[in-house]
Order: C-alpha cells, then structure tokens, then sequence
C-alpha cells in the first residue's frame, strides 16, 4: 500500500490557523480605525453641542437675573419700597431653593446599591478557581 502525499498546492491546518488569525487582526485594525474616525465626528459635534448648551445656559441665567429685577421693581411699583421688593424676590428664591434641596433628598433617599450586581461579582472569584 502506498501512501498518499498531501497535494502541495493545499494549505496544512497550521497555515490556515496562522491566515485566520493575520486576517483577523486586520480586520480589527480596521474597525478600530474606523471607530476612530467616527469618534471624532462625533466628538467635534458634541463639543460644539456643549459649547451651545453652555452658551444656552448662560443667557438663561442671565433672563433669570433680568426678570428678578423686573419682580422687585414690580414690588415697588405696588406701593412697597424697593428694598423690600429685592428681599421679597430673595426670599422666593430662598424658599424655591430650599423646596427643590428637599425633593432632591427624599429622590436621593432612594437610590440603592446594585445588590444583584454586587452578589455576581462576589462570586467570579470563586468561580474560576473551580468551586460551583
């Protein structure tokens, strides 16, 4: 009986392995580039959302300060004088503040560890070295 010779023109397991592998790092590298490239599309977009969400920001601030004005003067146009319209704003402000610190720690109150979450962790360690 003879042997048969392996056809040379037919890759052995090890190469195809070794191709495999060399087409999936490039496959990755490229991804990985576009990841990049996209990322930074969106990196200059949202930069510049920032950028106008601050500058939003700042003009509402700004309207904020405007209408207390007008408020107090409002006040003052009622009969009071205008010190005492600055202080009844101030204490408006003072009350809203002290309304939404009181909400925000009965939410607060609320929020809770990821026990679940915490439970799987605790078990990963014992799971790789082999105790169910």
């Amino acid at each position: 009986m003879a042997q048969q010779q392996p056809v040379q023109d037919e890759p052995t397991i090890g190469k195809l392995v070794v191709d495999a592998f060399d087409d999936f790092g490039t496959l990755l590298r490229h991804v990985i580039e576009l990841a990049k490239a996209e990322l930074k599309v969106s990196v200059n977009a949202g930069g510049m959302a920032i950028a106008l969400f601050a500058l939003a920001g700042f003009i509402g601030l700004l309207s904020i300060i405007m209408v207390s004005f007008a408020i107090a003067f409002f006040i003052a146009m009622a009969g009071l004088d205008i010190a005492w319209g600055f202080l009844i704003v101030f204490g408006g402000y003072v009350a809203l503040a002290g309304l939404l610190a009181f909400l925000g720690y009965l939410k607060i109150r609320k929020v809770k560890a990821p026990e679940h979450t915490i439970a799987q962790a605790q078990e990963i360690p014992r799971a790789l070295s082999g105790h169910q």
